[in-house]
């Protein structure tokens, strides 16, 4: 165990014991010949890892794979079956906002109530409460009755209860977009602030973006076993092959042993042709029905530009060849700065275009055209082809992150990423 190390999970598992009735429990419990009648759920199957302090570590897998089981026993809510937690400093949880609220309590006594459950004195709630009201914003509401609250007013208090206490670690469960657009600014802001003061974080959410932009680490849980945990941007991939990447059977292929041409070119990896703008680091994925063979980039209409110019006229034309028909494909592109922000993302199904479904051995060019309206810096784009799925939202099929490197020059040193055309002045 590192001596910088504040959460320490080591061989973690945590099992439940599911009935198929209610009266089973009792049949179990009363029988002399110690017969079973429930099957074992596990939650959580030997996790290990360590957090050090002052990382924001991210928890990425779909519904059901361990996540909230994982945070309820970090916080102290729930107790594992085996395996040991070892916690350093003061430790709050945003589980489920309001879980523990009593609805006949006043805001201001449900703050008291909720603080005590983590551990916090009073002593330390006093210190708080008028910090504590002031992120919740609601007024004299504090002093009435949670049942008289509106969803809003519950959820911006249930979340000030907690984060405005200060923890030494603190712990998220999908709970930083709550209220209006007004009040999630305020919680992204104190997020950063509460980074920037050293405060350990481990939070789960969906929004892949959110875990590339704000985590040291990342961690993806996948039947309540760790698949992986490393860089933010590795383990975000990883999470989205697992999640949307259609393989193809080994089964199927083992019933022909020969390989065709085809099936060469579809296996075949890496830039098909070089190209100054191409990413010998792209990260490349998909299920091989069709693939991206080839593309092209101007700007301003000057091919393949060394530095691209802020508000250039780009276009970039990208051909597809199909091994397979496709049923209903998705074609897209997505722009994003060094660090993996999302700076601007669309496909033909956002923008609701009608596209032709592709037979076996057609060929198609899918034609980008944009203004490169953003600061000076270097952005990556990412190419893509997908298909239309009713379970799975969407298959990948041949999907191309981070393949085009573009460099933007000119302009003053702004904030941010658009190129917003401002002009500043002074009226005389």
């Amino acid at each position: 165990m590192s001596s910088d190390s504040v959460i320490t999970v080591e061989h973690l598992e945590k099992s439940y014991r599911l009935y198929s009735q209610p009266f089973d429990r009792l049949r179990e419990a009363l029988s002399f010949r110690r017969r079973s009648f429930h099957r074992e759920f596990h939650a959580l199957k030997g996790v290990s890892f360590e957090i050090e302090k002052g990382e924001t570590v991210g928890l990425i897998g779909p519904n059901g794979s361990g996540k909230s089981t994982l945070l309820e026993i970090l916080c102290g809510t729930l107790t594992p079956t085996r395996g040991t937690v070892h916690v350093v400093g003061k430790i709050g949880g945003l589980l489920e906002l309001g879980a523990g609220f009593n609805p006949e309590f006043t805001g201001r006594e449900n703050v008291y109530l909720n603080g005590s459950i983590f551990g916090f004195s009073r002593e330390a709630i006093d210190n708080k409460i008028d910090d504590i009201e002031g992120f919740a914003d609601i007024g004299n509401f504090v002093d009435r009755p949670v049942k008289t609250y509106s969803s809003g007013m519950y959820v911006r208090l249930a979340f000030a209860a907690m984060i405005g206490l200060d923890p030494d670690i603190l712990v998220i469960d999908e709970a930083l977009a709550v209220g209006d657009v007004r009040f999630q600014r305020k919680c992204y802001r104190h997020f950063r602030n509460l980074q920037a003061t050293g405060t350990t974080i481990l939070f789960v959410s969906h929004a892949v973006d959110l875990i590339r932009t704000h985590c040291s680490r990342a961690i993806q849980l996948e039947g309540g076993q760790i698949v992986s945990i490393g860089s933010p941007k590795a383990v975000v991939q990883g999470y989205l092959e697992s999640q949307f990447l259609r393989r193809v059977e080994n089964a199927e292929a083992g019933n022909d042993q020969n390989t065709t041409s085809s099936d060469a070119q579809r296996t075949e990896s890496g830039p098909d042709t070089v190209q100054r703008s191409y990413n010998p680091d792209e990260h490349r994925w998909g299920d091989g029905r069709a693939k991206i063979i080839s593309y092209s980039i101007t700007g301003d209409e000057v091919e393949e530009p060394t530095i691209y110019a802020r508000g250039a006229a780009v276009e970039i034309r990208m051909q597809i060849h199909f091994f397979e028909s496709l049923r209903s494909p998705i074609y897209g592109l997505t722009i994003r700065t060094l660090d993996g922000v999302t700076v601007f993302g669309a496909n033909t199904r956002s923008r609701y275009l009608a596209v032709k479904a592709p037979s076996s051995g057609d060929e198609t060019e899918i034609i980008f055209k944009f203004q490169l309206n953003v600061l000076a810096g270097d952005y990556f784009i990412s190419l893509g082809v997908a298909d239309d799925d009713e379970q799975a939202d969407q298959i990948a099929v041949d999907r191309r992150y981070d393949m085009l490197h573009l460099i933007v020059k000119g302009g003053p040193d702004d904030l941010g990423f658009a190129d917003m055309d401002m002009s500043i002045s002074e009226s005389s």
